[in-house]
């Protein structure tokens, strides 16, 4: 698999791999998480003007895409029943999604994310157990409770590779 930065004209393919993912998070019993629009179309955009948006490809074909964003994220500035793993500076990865066409899509990402900055943090909805079980397997330590820009709530993970604390900077990565 090839990870890439999304291209503008990729807009229309990585929304039918949401659709892909929205519809089967309904029928895995999370049919809230995404809903029926979400991503939404202004928030890829901006993913993609920002330079956090990563495609996954496989023989020249789009699988996957993903958002990673280094630097603060305000929805993980109150965590509640926990805490986070420490408060180096970390990643987030959001709007992971595969269209099914091909295995390892989390993998993939992670690995990637990983030796970009090597502290990750993510959450996921409470009913979205296929991520959740991708988690604890991937080495993820559950932190606790965060609650998303429309309030609703997500169980927020953190993966920190050993050696890496409060005393690395973003300039030494």
């Amino acid at each position: 698999m090839i990870i890439r930065h999304t291209g503008p004209n990729e807009l229309e393919q990585i929304c039918q791999i949401y659709a892909c993912a929205r519809d089967r998070m309904r029928k895995g019993g999370n049919p809230s998480q995404w809903g029926n629009n979400r991503p939404s179309v202004p928030v890829l955009v901006r993913d993609i003007q920002n330079g956090c948006s990563y495609v996954i490809t496989e023989k020249d074909k789009l699988c996957g895409v993903f958002s990673l964003i280094i630097g603060t994220d305000p929805a993980y500035q109150v965590i509640q029943q926990g805490s986070w793993l420490n408060e180096a500076p970390y990643g987030t990865i959001h709007r992971l999604a595969g269209n099914g066409s091909v295995k390892g899509i989390f993998s993939a990402c992670l690995s990637y994310c990983l030796s970009q900055i090597p502290n990750i943090r993510i959450d996921t909805h409470r009913d979205n157990l296929i991520m959740q079980h991708l988690l604890t397997k991937n080495g993820f330590t559950r932190c606790g409770i965060v609650h998303v820009e429309d309030g609703s709530e997500r169980i927020a993970y953190q993966k920190s590779l050993p050696g890496y604390d409060d005393s690395v900077s973003l300039h030494s990565i």
